[in-house]
């Protein structure tokens, strides 16, 4: 599932949604910018527990996903009550990381608040690199073959 030019259609999408809550805002009443990243974590593990590979399965292998990189483009900014949707998608693995990518709307008006992208190692309990995205591209390719 690795394509030495950088793919431009996702290997797999999920969506989930979450409301902003009080808690999430800044005094100026905009989403604080750093939330944005839980949104983009809570949609890679939704995502996961959605094809049937879970984190906590990933860790029980001995294998971590710590993000190596990760960038966020802010558009517009969310608000309180907003639900926001998330649209989470995989779009690179190769034998060692996974690149996801997300775009973050606002669910009744469907505008485009943000998009980002984390890249994730696979790596051991001690830190090392392992190769682990054959196991897991396999997965995900008996889970959309499954869908059909």
């Amino acid at each position: 599932m690795k394509n030495k030019d950088k793919q431009t259609e996702p290997i797999f999408t999920h969506t989930t949604s979450v409301r902003v809550l009080y808690k999430d805002t800044d005094q100026m009443g905009f989403v604080y910018y750093a939330n944005y990243l839980v949104w983009f974590e809570l949609g890679r593990a939704e995502l996961m527990r959605h094809i049937g590979f879970p984190y906590q399965q990933v860790e029980a292998l001995g294998v971590f996903l710590p993000v190596s990189r990760c960038t966020c483009n802010y558009k517009s900014p969310a608000h309180y009550d907003d639900l926001v949707r998330i649209e989470t998608s995989i779009i690179e693995i190769t034998d060692v990381s996974i690149t996801f990518t997300y775009k973050i709307y606002r669910d009744h008006t469907g505008e485009l608040l943000a998009t980002g992208e984390t890249k994730h190692a696979f790596l051991d309990r001690n830190g090392k690199l392992v190769r682990f995205g054959s196991q897991l591209s396999e997965h995900i390719r008996e889970f959309l073959s499954a869908q059909k």
